[in-house]
């Protein structure tokens, strides 16, 4: 599924009424909501032609005093007057596989996964940029069960194509938002990533939450917030979740989850009951079942 500057303007404006705006209202009727093209052309200072241009993607090199002008003609957040500048102005990678692989440091993840797993205790994944997941810790495999995830092992892909994603998040109509607008910012700043485009398209035709979530047109920095999941062997576990970018790594975010005080005794009693496994069998259990494709 393509993202363009031109459906993503049109989104931002669409939810910015005339009022709003500061702008006299329309004796006129509206055949859509929001702001019209030439009314955002007015506040940002630009013709009409050129607005116009510049939603179609003809203006490859538009400055930044435009595209801060119209940012704040939209009133955009940070996050999506950057969205704004990477549609407008793509960074294509003409970089050869070996020079982008020096230079996203993408020799080895072992240094990142051995921090992963001293963090005893606290659930952590490593994430790509892509949302897959390249190592969990054995906190994080007890809650999320990731080994049973089916390859590739994806946390957009597990939050809209697996059968039982819905039960498992108590509040999966949020993860679910903040997900898609994460994949949206994603895109912008990834231009050239084929996969990425797969993936994006992938949960457009499989999932029908995913499509209408992306037609929001909403970016977001996925930074923190809350998560709660429901465990069929403790109950509810509520997370304060944390993705941190690693400066040395910036395709590798690190997701730590930490638990709240009302659910650490349950995090407690399901850690010991799978360190006890682990003692045991020699390998982590899953308890739950629930990365399994059903």
């Amino acid at each position: 599924m393509e993202t363009t500057i031109g459906e993503f303007l049109r989104t931002r404006r669409g939810r910015i009424s005339p009022e709003q705006a500061g702008l006299p209202p329309s004796h006129t009727r509206r055949r859509v909501p929001g702001l019209r093209r030439e009314e955002v052309a007015l506040l940002a200072g630009v013709s009409p032609d050129y607005y116009v241009r510049l939603e179609q993607g003809r203006t490859p090199h538009v400055s930044d005093q435009v595209l801060a002008a119209v940012a704040e003609a939209l009133s955009l957040s940070d996050t999506e007057a950057e969205h704004l500048r990477n549609l407008a102005r793509p960074v294509r990678d003409t970089a050869s596989p070996v020079e982008a692989g020096r230079r996203s440091g993408a020799v080895s993840d072992e240094p990142l996964v051995r921090l992963l797993h001293t963090m005893v205790g606290t659930p952590a994944l490593l994430l790509d940029a892509r949302l897959d997941i390249v190592a969990a810790n054995d906190a994080a495999e007890a809650v999320f069960d990731v080994a049973g995830m089916p390859e590739p092992r994806n946390a957009a892909r597990q939050l809209f194509l697996h059968p039982e994603a819905r039960s498992r998040y108590a509040n999966w109509n949020a993860i679910a938002a903040e997900t898609v607008a994460q994949l949206r910012l994603l895109t912008g700043r990834r231009p050239d990533d084929t996969r990425l485009a797969a993936l994006v398209g992938e949960l457009a035709i499989r999932s029908e939450p995913f499509r209408i979530l992306w037609a929001t047109g909403d970016v977001r920095e996925k930074r923190l917030g809350v998560a709660r999941i429901v465990h069929p062997a403790v109950g509810t576990l509520t997370f304060d979740y944390h993705a941190l970018v690693v400066p040395a790594r910036p395709d590798r975010t690190l997701l730590t989850y930490l638990p709240q005080p009302e659910s650490t005794e349950a995090l407690g009693i399901l850690l010991s009951w799978t360190a006890d496994k682990t003692t045991e069998t020699g390998r982590t259990p899953s308890p739950t079942g629930w990365g399994t494709d059903h």
